[in-house]
This record gives structure tokens, sequence and C-alpha cells, in this order.
């Protein structure tokens, strides 16, 4: 096994040895170039560790989360470039991750640092020499939407967003057991939608429910005040170092977090220092009737993450939310969350 493989700890490796039991090691070449070894100081959390907002959990890097895309995506096609569309998918990625989306206005969709894939894969030497020894064309690599088990609109289920459904529940948050991942990951299989397209969904509807009632605990997470206001937050202050001159768009993209943090903690700018601290040490996110202009106050929307996957029911194939009323309920439930509003934090930074 490569560098990647073996430096990886004993329960990141379980969890990806029930995503494909046999680690393909052609992959792991790809993994070791050093595009996507930046992946490897990016949370997985959007920043979320840099503030108290949150409680303590383990960290997961873009590099694990593409890997374990590239994996479910190997075990049910076998097709090298489709899992290194996958693999790639993050390649762009920026310090703290959907926060710059935040900062480029990309509050709903949450795919504008996606542009600069295309222009990584082109240039880097590593890469173009490796698709050129297994016969891969650099279009086919690319654009990892074009293959519907690597990805597809919410809310089907696809290779990356069953990836983090799983992630953020076992090795982030404590909602998954490894025994009932195992069973719902055992239980997908490639259906056809209503589109007559290939898509991961469930070869038994029980199962199928039981995957919703675990992960349905996650979604309110990812939309909830301290989400969003946190997200905003680190959008702003990149924003405003950028325009002040102690950060560059380019420094986003090549340095890791904890360089950028450190450049946030030790900023010349007494503002932008002490508005750090005070998100470092934040508890609590207030809601209010209006914006306010003496404290850090946003109205921000935010993208819904959630799954309605396909689900054979006897002789046809149906969404489970069609099929199981469990599954319905929930559903329901998190659709009708409310992902608006005014919210502020206890300090003062001007915008």
């Amino acid at each position: 096994m490569g560098k990647y493989y073996n430096s990886i700890g004993k329960k990141l490796r379980g969890y990806f040895n029930v995503l494909e039991k046999e680690f393909p090691e052609w992959l792991e070449e790809y993994i070791d170039v050093s595009e996507m070894q930046r992946l490897k100081y990016i949370s997985y959390d959007c920043g979320g560790e840099y503030t108290n907002l949150f409680e303590n959990h383990s960290w997961h890097s873009c590099l694990d989360h593409s890997v374990g895309v590239a994996l479910i995506i190997w075990h049910f096609t076998k097709s090298k470039k489709q899992t290194l569309a996958g693999l790639f998918h993050d390649i762009a990625t920026p310090v703290f991750r959907h926060c710059i989306d935040f900062m480029r206005g990309d509050y709903e969709n949450q795919e504008s640092t996606e542009d600069k894939t295309e222009s990584i894969i082109r240039n880097s030497n590593e890469i173009i020499s490796l698709l050129q020894k297994d016969n891969i064309k650099i279009e086919e690599v690319i654009d990892y939407k074009v293959y519907p088990i690597a990805d597809n609109n919410t809310p089907k289920l696809a290779a990356d967003r069953l990836e983090y459904n799983f992630c953020c529940g076992y090795l982030m948050y404590p909602i998954w057991k490894i025994e009932d991942l195992k069973e719902c990951y055992n239980d997908i299989t490639i259906l056809k939608n209503e589109n007559g397209i290939d898509e991961l969904g469930f070869k038994h509807i029980d199962i199928a429910s039981k995957y919703i009632s675990i992960v349905k605990d996650l979604w309110p997470v990812w939309i909830n005040n301290e989400c969003r206001i946190s997200m905003q937050f680190l959008a702003d202050i990149c924003k405003v170092m950028s325009k002040r001159g102690y950060l560059t768009v380019k420094d986003l993209y090549t340095l890791n977090e904890v360089e950028v943090a450190s450049k946030i903690k030790n900023c010349k700018d007494k503002d932008i220092k002490e508005a750090f601290e005070n998100f470092q040490n934040a508890t609590k996110v207030y809601e209010s009737k209006q914006l306010l202009e003496d404290k850090y106050s946003i109205n921000v929307k935010t993208k819904r993450r959630y799954v309605n996957p396909l689900v054979k029911n006897n002789n046809k194939v149906s969404r489970i939310y069609d099929c199981s009323k469990t599954a319905k309920k929930y559903i329901d439930e998190y659709l009708k969350l409310k992902i608006e509003g005014n919210l502020y934090l206890d300090f003062y930074f001007k915008i």
C-alpha cells in the first residue's frame, strides 16, 4: 500500500474497508499527488473547529472524504475514470471549504469553488502523467457530475451524498454504529430512476427506512443557526482580510487552514484579530427581529442536504418517501424547518 493508506488510523481504515474490502492499489498514486495531499490539511467541517459554538468531535479531512467517495464509486462500478472523477471532485476546495462559497454569495448551491477543478487537473504534471499511463483522457475525470453514480441533484442518492452522510455520522458525530452502517451499505445497489438513469438505491424498504431514521439527525445540523453564522463569519473575515491586504485569494487555495488561521490570529489589524478571538470564544447564537448595527448580525439561507433514495418495492422501484410512513415523516419534518431569519453573535465586527 502507498503512503496515504499506511498513514490513516484504525477507525478510518475500518470504515474504508466497509466501503470497499480491497483497497485499490492503483488509486494510491493519484491520492499521493501534491494537489490531493493539500486536502489533507483542510477540515471537512468548514472551519467549525475554530469556535466554541460546536462541541468537539473527530477531525475528518477533505482528502479522507474524497477517498471515501472514490471507494464507493469503485465498489459499484469498477470504472477507473468514474472513480477518479469522484476522487478529484473536491480538488479545488479552498481553506474553510464552503465558507468560501458563502464569501462568493453561493449560499444555497455551494458549488462556486468547483470552477477551478479543471484547471488544477490540467496544470498538474503528476496527474497528467498518471492519466496517460492509464490511458484515461482528462475530459473523462474533470467533472464528476456527468456520472450519476458519483453525483446527482438533491435529494437523489449518489456516492458523494452517501459518503458525507456516513462519514459525518460515524467519524465526526456519533450517530452511526458500524454494524448499522454495514447493514445499510450492503443493502445498496444500482437501480434505474424515474428517468431511466442509474442511481444508487436500496434493495429493501425496511433498510432504506432505517437509513433515513439515522441520517435525519444530521440534516438539521447542516442548516442550524450555528452552522450558518460560523460559515458566514469565516467568509466575511477572509473577505475583510483580503480587502485590507492581509490575505490573497491564492492563499485560500495554497495555504492550509492552520496557516490561514494563524494569519488571522496574528493580524496587525486590531479589529480583525479581536473579532476572530470573539468568534473562537462564542458559545451562543442569538436571533433578532431585525439586523443589528452594533453586533455581528446576518441573514443568510443555506443548502438543504437530505436524501430521498430509491428502493425496490415489490416488482417496481419507488422513492422511500412514497412507501415508508416513517421516512416520509422524517423528510417532511426536516423540510419544514426554518432556515432563515436574523442571527447575531454578541460582538461587533464591521465587514
